[in-house]
């Protein structure tokens, strides 16, 4: 598989893989917020569906499917105050996200980073992912409801990819 790596955005070394890792790009930036490639944010960009990793308070991984759509670096995803991801952000901003087409399955970028969250642009955010994934001009699910729509801001920290 062709692999593509970002280009080294601070003074950290870049690890490329050996065959014992089946040939996965690394890039190992400490604290530092890492750059995407464009080929990575190409593929954040479409309109492919992302899984969210949080913790839970007992330390087990929660899971969630979400869109997403770029603001630079920064992955932007939708949420709802209240639910478990929400909740599990508040209190540990730690997250992964996994990006994968559907088409491509050996195909992938993971950003480890950190969340920050804010009420503003929630409502104007989930329409916008809805256009993007739905061809909808808003998102429905949230009509006759009080959901509080929040933006999770994910900085990446670690981006990791495949086939890119």
């Amino acid at each position: 598989m062709s692999e593509r790596e970002n280009a080294p955005t601070s003074p950290h070394p870049t690890q490329q893989g050996s065959g014992s890792d089946g040939g996965l790009k690394r890039s190992n930036v400490g604290g530092m917020a890492e750059k995407l490639s464009d080929d990575q944010k190409a593929l954040i960009g479409a309109p492919n569906f992302a899984v969210i990793a949080t913790i839970n308070p007992d330390g087990q991984p929660q899971l969630s499917p979400v869109w997403c759509k770029l603001d630079g670096d920064d992955v932007l995803v939708s949420t709802v105050e209240g639910r478990r991801k929400h909740l599990n952000m508040e209190r540990d901003n730690r997250v992964t996200i996994v990006v994968q087409p559907a088409d491509a399955p050996y195909k992938y970028v993971e950003i480890r980073g950190t969340a920050s969250m804010s009420r503003e642009g929630g409502r104007e955010l989930i329409d916008g992912l809805a256009n993007a994934y739905m061809g909808a001009d808003r998102y429905p699910a949230d009509d006759g409801t009080d959901n509080v729509r929040v933006v999770v801001r994910v900085t990446p920290r670690r981006v990791v990819s495949m086939g890119i």
